[in-house]
């Protein structure tokens, strides 16, 4: 099958700037970080018209280099002690329903950032009934660190494995496969009544067989909902684009997903880790009580 080397009509996207701009108006006035601008999210404009986002805390700067990621690596900022309530307060302003907390990768700090992100869902259910969903760096693998973040109870648990084990070394050097797979089992068999969740993005050179095997990977560690996207790479430096997946192999791979026994995929170009987020759960949570 012939590989699409142009960007195809499915991935073009326009947004209302009006939209845009009425959120990050709001998020520059509470100095909070959202990834959906932070990584060019492809998204923002449908995520501002719906007046939501993905939180992004413990500062802009990331102590990896992932290949895929336009995040900036550099110099971690100093934790701010204030930022979890002023999340929280944007949640009460955009009444959100459901909310996605994400953080850059923090090696620096001996939790790699936990108690930051169990502060967050405390303010959070302080001022909303909102459901909650953390997007997690690996800790490092650290159980405390993820004990800490879990014992608030985040209605999902969401850490991505990104790509295909055989790509690691040359997408993402800094993880490392195995280890990501451990943290999705931990979380599910210690804390069964969140939910867990993971993503990965198609288009970096991997093979039908190779994704496959990653999501019969993934299914293993128990995982509940799973997210496939389209990579597209920020700039000419990052990792080279190999392939325009075409909606077709998106939906197979979200047929082979379901097969699994997956409560929900998301499987489709412009998908993200947070994309449809909130649907995703409550199908998750029907799947379940079902």
């Amino acid at each position: 099958m012939k590989k699409h080397t142009t960007k195809p009509d499915w991935l073009k996207v326009s947004y209302n700037k009006t939209d845009v701009d009425s959120v990050y108006s709001m998020m520059d006035e509470l100095c909070l970080n959202t990834v959906c601008r932070e990584g060019s999210c492809p998204n923002i404009g449908k995520c501002s018209k719906h007046k939501s986002a993905t939180f992004m805390i413990l500062g802009k700067n990331c102590t990896w280099n992932c290949r895929f990621c336009n995040v900036t690596c550099g110099k971690p900022e100093a934790v701010d002690p204030d930022e979890p309530h002023r999340l929280a307060q944007a949640v009460g302003r955009l009444g959100l329903s459901h909310v996605v907390v994400t953080s850059v990768t923090r090696d620096d700090l001996p939790d790699g950032g936990a108690d930051q992100f169990a502060a967050v869902i405390r303010e959070i259910r302080n001022v909303s009934d909102a459901t909650i969903e953390v997007l997690i760096p690996d800790f490092l693998g650290d159980k405390a660190s993820l004990d800490t973040v879990m014992k608030e109870a985040p209605d999902v648990l969401n850490h991505n494995v990104e790509t295909v084990k055989e790509l690691y070394s040359s997408v993402r050097p800094q993880a490392i496969y195995d280890r990501s797979l451990k943290v999705l089992k931990y979380c599910k068999n210690a804390y069964p009544e969140s939910f867990t969740k993971t993503g990965f993005m198609v288009g970096l050179g991997e093979s039908r067989e190779q994704v496959f095997s990653l999501m019969e990977d993934i299914s293993k560690a128990g995982c509940d909902i799973l997210t496939i996207g389209q990579y597209l790479p920020p700039s000419a430096d990052h990792a080279k684009l190999m392939e325009y997946v075409t909606p077709e192999k998106f939906e197979e791979y979200k047929n082979y997903a379901l097969k699994l026994g997956f409560s929900d995929v998301v499987s489709e170009p412009l998908a993200r880790s947070s994309y449809m987020a909130g649907e995703a759960l409550k199908k998750a949570q029907r799947a379940k009580n079902s």
